[in-house]
């Protein structure tokens, strides 16, 4: 899969986020990479970078800088069969990333499916 059809992958993915959340998230841009960097671990697929809504006060709105998602494309190749598998696969970590963002931690994503 080209670089342009993962992006389109990942920008499908956000679209699919329902409306009434997706009005909810806050100050968060969303970035395709290619592998992450150490010392994280080369097999990660995405990643979560900054203050989930649960936990920002009022200190957090002066002057801070979006929050940041980030899918790893090689990674995610790498685990993935086919272009319909690495379609799923992005769609699975946006939403896992996005409930990042809300506050949702990894224990209750894997409960709910999302892991």
């Amino acid at each position: 899969m080209s670089e342009e059809e993962f992006e389109d992958a990942v920008a499908d993915a956000l679209d699919e986020i329902p409306a009434e959340l997706a009005r909810l998230v806050d100050n968060v841009v969303v970035l395709v990479a290619d592998d992450p960097e150490p010392p994280l671990p080369p097999d990660l697929l995405g990643l979560y970078e900054g203050t989930p809504l649960t936990e920002r006060g009022s200190w957090w709105a002066a002057g801070s800088l979006p929050d940041r998602i980030t899918v790893f494309r090689n990674p995610t190749l790498a685990v993935c069969a086919d272009r319909d598998e690495v379609v799923e696969e992005v769609r699975t970590t946006v939403v896992h990333e996005v409930a990042h963002h809300f506050g949702i931690d990894d224990e209750r994503l894997h409960e709910l499916g999302w892991g």
